[in-house]
């Protein structure tokens, strides 16, 4: 019972593939103007507050497109279910929000996206309830919209599974319920067949960053022993592949509050995470991002 509360209790704050080995785009031309809004610096902001960010909603798990000109993020209110919103830059200009609905009434909620690093396919997590049938699907792109909706063949859906992001060679990462571990399923000749457990101290909600060299996880807080709220961590990987023990980010991105779902943009220069707020704001979680700069103070020396 204890652990189905813990576990009860991480789900609702966190909350194709052609030849899958992906080149780096090209960042040289690409400026952030997301929504009018100046990026940040070393403290984190407030992403889009009134347009992403919504008073008396949750939001969380943000993607960018490779380009950045494409973003998906997920939200709810009390009382309804969790759905996946996008908005696309044309021109100038970013498109209102609007609701993806990729399952099509398939399944209740569709959470976690994440825009593969070739920009082909949005994998997420999708379930009709709570901890009995969260699965990963995936739907690519077509012309000028995404295919129908397919629940991933792969033995990682043997399992409860959700939070799916991709490393640029096709591997993809994600949190198994059923085991409370983070895992990843190496990519083969345009499948998954196969699936490995992380080799990570804890965490959950694990995000490979686009360089690979590192990985963003949330866990409780372990500095204070009466706290229980969540806080981000970094594990890096070190020179013969293993990865570091993990190292808490400090209270300049961690708060007494549950820090959730951290992404880092395709070209590694801003994280985002949501934050929940409803102990100060009843009914409120936002998004926040912040520079990758302040990850950096935190790799080992050498």
């Amino acid at each position: 019972m204890t652990l189905f509360l813990i576990v009860f209790s991480l789900f609702f704050n966190s909350c194709h593939t052609k030849k899958q080995k992906v080149n780096n785009p090209d960042f040289s031309g690409v400026t952030y103007s997301v929504f009018g809004q100046k990026p940040p610096g070393l403290v984190p902001e407030v992403f889009a507050p009134g347009i992403v960010s919504i008073d008396g909603r949750f939001e969380g798990a943000v993607s960018f497109s490779p380009k950045l000109d494409e973003m998906y993020f997920a939200a709810y209110t009390e009382g309804e279910d969790t759905a996946i919103y996008f908005s696309k830059l044309k021109g100038d200009r970013w498109t209102s929000i609007g609701k993806a609905n990729f399952t099509k009434g398939k399944k209740k909620e569709e959470m976690h996206p994440f825009v593969s690093p070739d920009g082909e396919r949005i994998y997420f997590t999708a379930l009709d309830s709570a901890f009995t049938d969260e699965k990963i699907w995936y739907v690519n792109r077509l012309a000028d919209s995404w295919s129908d909706a397919v629940q991933l063949d792969s033995p990682l859906n043997d399992e409860l599974v959700f939070f799916p992001n991709q490393a640029e060679n096709g591997d993809l990462y994600y949190f198994n319920l059923s085991k409370f571990q983070t895992y990843y399923a190496p990519y083969k000749n345009g499948a998954f067949p196969e699936v490995a457990e992380v080799a990570i101290e804890f965490g959950h909600h694990a995000f490979i960053a686009p360089s690979q060299d590192y990985l963003i996880l949330t866990d409780r807080n372990f500095t204070e022993e009466e706290r229980k709220d969540n806080d981000m961590y970094v594990c890096f990987k070190e020179k013969d592949g293993k990865w570091t023990k993990p190292i808490h980010l400090g209270n300049i991105l961690n708060t007494g509050l549950n820090e959730k779902g951290p992404r880092i943009t395709p070209d590694g220069k801003y994280l985002f995470f949501g934050r929940d707020e409803k102990d100060t704001k009843p009914g409120l979680a936002n998004i926040y991002w912040v520079s990758t700069a302040v990850i950096e103070k935190f790799r080992p020396k050498q």
